[in-house]
């Protein structure tokens, strides 16, 4: 499989990445192991989790997916082959993750989160240590979904600087707890303000940004693309199937068994107003041509000039392999016309 390099780091990563936040509650540990054989097998060599999974979080569930995947390295003895990727929360009220009350990006919490991914994984390091969300209240993360995209969002009045944040993480890369530092559901001025403060020495340079990127949700386009490539950091996208809306199982309203949306009615993003329209649009395009709405989807992010690695997400096998093939499809110039003409319609009615 195709590699890229991960920012300015040295590593390169394949272009498609394995996602895991199913593992623990709509996957078995034997379940994640095998998924993991198989992608490895196919040529991925990068795995992304967090400590809040798996997904939805609960605290009888969390940190189950860090777990089955220090497992699976210690039984395959191939941590030197990974590029592992995780993630330490934002601010949140759920107080099972620090034990003793909600988290913050402060340093006493990070130093807790890392110790205790560390702990799960089995290893002494971390390849790319990410912030999930940020500590400051943002339109696309935290607000009720259906403001998703709308601004402002009023400032938390004891919100956590980034100058401070980056500091810790200066700490955990001098000691050799991580190698790079990634964000996640970050906007254009929050990454710059990260790179803002390393270019005066406070810390790292972001390596990457892992936001949500699919056919209905192309905002990454707008501002976010320049920044990236302008200031070396990665795109790593997120949900590239729409959370299984681009696979075709819920057109109509179906709520097939056993599917998330079905298990966890968590799909409000993929919900709102004229989503429905767009989604059986593009689904019906991927059709046209003869292929899986779901390897469409995929293809179209992995194609993409500005994408590093596609973190892609299955809970059975036939759908891995289905994922992993797009990296195979040669994306023309007739199937990208196609696409912007519905994006022209239906703009990013998903954000």
């Amino acid at each position: 499989m195709e590699k890229r390099r991960l920012g300015r780091t040295d590593l390169c990563v394949s272009a498609i990445c394995l996602g895991t936040m199913t593992w623990g509650q709509q996957n078995t540990e034997a379940e994640g192991h095998e998924q993991m054989d198989l992608a490895f097998d196919r040529g991925v060599n990068v795995l992304d989790t967090a400590e809040a999974y798996s997904i939805p979080p609960k605290p009888e569930t969390q940190g189950s997916t860090e777990r089955f995947i220090g497992n699976w390295m210690k039984a395959r003895r191939n941590r030197d082959r990974i590029i592992l990727a995780t993630k330490v929360v934002g601010r949140t009220a759920n107080s099972w993750f620090r034990g003793d009350g909600p988290s913050k990006l402060v340093r006493a919490d990070i130093f807790d989160a890392i110790e205790k991914s560390l702990k799960r994984l089995q290893t002494d390091y971390i390849d790319l240590y990410q912030v999930h969300y940020p500590d400051r209240a943002v339109p696309q993360w935290g607000a009720n979904p259906m403001r998703m995209g709308v601004a402002p969002v009023p400032r938390e009045p004891d919100e956590t600087p980034i100058a401070e944040t980056l500091a810790v993480f200066d700490e955990l890369a001098k000691s050799g707890k991580i190698r790079h530092l990634g964000l996640s559901n970050e906007s254009s001025w929050g990454v710059m303000c990260y790179v803002a403060a390393s270019e005066k020495g406070v810390g790292p340079r972001p390596a990457s940004l892992q936001n949500a990127y699919n056919l209905v949700n192309r905002t990454f386009e707008v501002n976010l693309c320049e920044v990236c490539e302008r200031e070396g950091v990665s795109l790593l996208p997120y949900s590239p199937l729409a959370q299984g809306y681009l696979t075709g199982k819920y057109d109509h309203g179906a709520r097939p068994a056993g599917a998330r949306t079905t298990l966890f009615n968590r799909g409000q993003r993929y919900e709102t107003p004229g989503a429905a329209e767009a989604l059986l649009a593009y689904n019906e395009l991927a059709r046209s041509f003869g292929m899986e709405p779901a390897l469409f989807a995929n293809a179209f992010v992995t194609s993409r000039w500005f994408v590093t690695s596609n973190i892609i997400g299955a809970t059975t096998i036939p759908q891995l392999k289905l994922a992993l093939s797009s990296a195979e499809v040669v994306w023309t110039e007739e199937m990208q016309k196609a696409v912007d003409a519905l994006h022209q319609k239906f703009g990013n009615p998903c954000p």
